[in-house]
């Protein structure tokens, strides 16, 4: 089994209160790839960022006080490109109320019916949530290959993607 993991790929994260030009400029690439992905006969699971109307007060919302991805808002939906990729696509949507999803190995773990598989992962923002579940993956799937395509990624600065990019291959993640 091959997995396309594809990260919070959300119009707040492009477009809207978090968005970035870095942002908007992979949504093409992402969408390709969830093309791409779906010629292969990959598994396709997309994560989608979940907070509600208390946000504010959550220690998330203590340390980032911009209210995003509010479930049921037009910045919580997926952004319009990704969406039509997606629904060409049989997938599964996680939705996670934190940076990295406990919920995805557990999924995967179900999916793969203890065979081996393969992970790659793509979407916003690398250096928060594509390396918190890069990295929550690899602890629980030491042995399987998990890569990351850079290309098909954003952090919230450039740097801050670059040092992700360097955190996860220091972690044994690929970085393609």
């Amino acid at each position: 089994m091959d997995v396309l993991v594809v990260v919070d790929m959300q119009k707040d994260f492009i477009s809207g209160a978090l968005g970035t030009k870095e942002a908007v400029a992979i949504v093409p690439r992402v969408a390709e790839k969830i093309a791409q992905a779906k010629k292969a006969g990959k598994t396709v699971v997309f994560t989608r960022d979940t907070h509600h109307e208390n946000y504010l007060q959550t220690q998330e919302g203590k340390n980032l006080p911009v209210p995003h991805c509010i479930k049921g808002t037009p910045g919580w939906m997926l952004q319009d490109e990704i969406a039509a990729a997606l629904e060409q696509k049989q997938c599964t949507r996680v939705e996670k109320v934190t940076f990295g999803s406990v919920m995805l190995p557990r999924l995967l773990y179900q999916a793969a019916q203890g065979q081996p598989f393969t992970l790659e992962l793509v979407g916003l923002c690398t250096d928060i949530c594509v390396v918190s579940n890069a990295l929550m993956l690899k602890a629980n799937f030491p042995e399987m290959p998990i890569c990351v395509d850079s290309a098909c990624c954003a952090g919230v600065t450039p740097e801050t993607h670059r040092t992700a990019l360097e955190t996860m291959r220091c972690c044994q993640i690929e970085v393609i």
